[in-house]
């Protein structure tokens, strides 16, 4: 078997971005699309969360039941305390306004009584956290309740863990009109509702398109935050942080200011007339204007005797300051009159990746 590695672009000069002000105790700053962390300040030391919990919780919802769902308050909400949205005992709801009250309002009875809809019992469904926290990749996270209440039970993760459940989670359209929403009314079978948000920066910074905010006395505030700008869609999380909403407005503008999304692999823009060499995906990532230089792209073709139509014949594979930052298969159309002349179809593939 032949094989050619070929390597389509190497430049240099590998930057980092330092930011100044940073009132929280850990912080990061993670791009949604491609999991890119462009900021970061002690993200990976464990800390307690408060109510950002409850973006977990309202994800376990979303993945397990029927948002539209009519479910009856019971007596679990005589036993919450702290921020809550007040249903009572009997009321009915469906389950998406049992979730806007959740995010908007912070309610730990909204919590308790998703918990209890879900899975029967508030420990049977942190079961459930748990388990998807795995699954994301929260490594350094453990759910005990809910809610992120801490008197009793703590709830424990990290910057960099909640950043991926923020990216994770804003993989669902419900999530994203929920959390982003500023003002959910609601009329039930005992009360009306009007719930504004209590996530400021929806009003403060005109990039801000979600997040969950979180308070205890033992945490501290923490956030997790969701900004776009163009085509660069970010999330921010900080715990302990005196200063939240000034600080994620300053690193959400100086992010900003710095990186740009840049289409590096366009599946669309890699074909020819004889033999048609093709990707599945294309490939965008967040670079400095310093960093773009630092890109490599390589292909690692093999299998040139003898392939068919739609094999696979190589790897492409993407890195940035020596570092992999994406890998995608590389297929072949064959048109079988012609496939003669591989060569000369390489360099037309390589041309085609930087037209």
């Amino acid at each position: 078997m032949k094989k050619l590695l070929v390597v389509i672009l190497l430049l240099f000069n590998f930057n980092t971005v330092v930011y100044a002000y940073d009132s929280a105790s850990s912080s990061i700053v993670l791009d949604i699309d491609s999991g890119r962390v462009l900021y970061e300040k002690n993200a990976n030391e464990q800390r307690l969360i408060a109510s950002i919990t409850k973006i977990m919780t309202a994800i376990i919802a979303i993945e397990n039941k029927n948002l539209d769902d009519l479910v009856i308050v019971g007596e679990e909400v005589n036993k919450m305390y702290g921020s809550n949205i007040y249903v009572k005992p009997g009321e009915k709801l469906r389950l998406r306004d049992l979730l806007y009250g959740l995010m908007l309002r912070s309610g730990n009875d909204a919590a308790v009584v998703i918990a209890n809809y879900v899975s029967k019992s508030e420990e049977e469904f942190v079961k459930l956290m748990n388990i998807k926290a795995r699954e994301i990749g929260m490594l350094n996270t453990i759910f005990r309740n809910c809610h992120g209440l801490d008197e009793e039970v703590q709830n424990y993760s990290t910057a960099y863990d909640m950043a991926l459940l923020s990216k994770y989670a804003n993989r669902y359209i419900d999530y994203l009109e929920i959390s982003g929403t500023k003002t959910y009314q609601l009329t039930t079978n005992y009360n009306s509702y009007i719930w504004n948000n209590r996530n400021k920066l929806l009003k403060s910074y005109k990039y801000a398109t979600g997040g969950k905010t979180g308070y205890t006395p033992k945490a501290g505030k923490t956030f997790v935050s969701t900004a776009s700008n163009g085509d660069l869609n970010l999330t921010i999380v900080t715990l302990n942080d005196g200063d939240m909403y000034n600080n994620h407005e300053s690193l959400y503008d100086f992010i900003f200011s710095k990186y740009h999304n840049n289409l590096i692999v366009d599946k669309d823009n890699i074909k020819f007339d004889n033999n048609s060499f093709y990707v599945n995906n294309s490939f965008s990532y967040p670079l400095t204007d310093e960093e773009k230089s630092a890109i490599k792209v390589n292909v690692d073709f093999y299998n040139l005797d003898n392939y068919s139509d739609n094999d696979k014949v190589g790897e492409l594979y993407v890195s940035l300051d020596d570092e992999e930052i994406f890998r995608e298969n590389v297929y072949v159309r064959v048109n079988k009159k012609n496939k003669e002349n591989f060569l000369s179809k390489l360099i037309s593939f390589f041309t085609s990746l930087f037209d």
